[in-house]
């Protein structure tokens, strides 16, 4: 087995690789504006720091979010296109599920939450039992309208951190890693799950939008 994973629902543009026990190499970024640019170079760096080439991979897995549009919709299209190319599965992973999975609460008692930046001073977010057992679906929203159903949780992630009056207590990691996305499928699939397809978690509309009292021009 060897997995490739990359993941851009967050302002940092990751990739590993993962050969079914462990993480082999890895690559993270922050960059919020530049995922279509960075997502390709460091799929590149990461096979060369492992001495592979990109017909080695025997799966993909990929961040699903949520997400902003623009940034999410960058991985989930290149994941496709390399699993149409190689013929191989490609995987979705909840975004929210690897920093879960990667978070220092993971090892400790009781719920917690994870949330990222949603921008538009909301958060996306979900509540865990553990690193592997989601307890909420993933959902948008102000971080004060949310404040009493998190209250007393400790909190993963840059939205954490962002809004420290909802989330008192919040952790690292602040953004995903692409080898926490590998590691979580490599488990997932060594006890006999069947993971999902990729689909997309925006959870609203995109941010671009068609200006109001658009002109039509048509020609004479």
């Amino acid at each position: 087995m060897l997995l490739l994973a990359l993941d851009t629902a967050t302002p940092a543009v990751t990739v590993a690789l993962h050969d079914g026990t462990d993480v082999i190499a890895s690559s993270s970024q922050v960059d919020a504006r530049r995922h279509g640019e960075l997502l390709l170079p460091a799929v590149d760096r990461v096979l060369d720091g492992a001495g592979l080439t990109l017909d080695a991979v025997t799966a993909v897995v990929v961040g699903t979010g949520p997400g902003p549009y623009t940034g999410l919709r960058v991985g989930l299209m290149t994941a496709d296109t390399f699993g149409l190319a190689l013929g191989v599965p490609v995987y979705g992973v909840c975004t929210l599920d690897g920093l879960a999975y990667a978070s220092d609460l993971a090892a400790g008692q009781g719920p917690f939450v994870v949330a990222t930046d949603a921008r538009r001073k909301e958060v996306y977010w979900a509540t865990y039992a553990d690193a592997r057992t989601r307890l909420t679906d993933p959902a948008v929203d102000r971080p004060a309208d949310i404040a009493e159903r998190v209250a007393g949780l400790p909190a993963v992630g840059a939205g954490a951190l962002l809004y420290p009056d909802t989330f008192p207590v919040a952790h690292e990691p602040e953004h995903v890693s692409a080898a926490a996305l590998a590691g979580l499928a490599a488990e997932r699939l060594a006890a006999g799950e069947e993971l999902p397809r990729p689909r997309p978690l925006y959870l609203r509309r995109p941010d671009a939008q068609v200006p109001k009292n658009y002109k039509v021009v048509t020609p004479k």
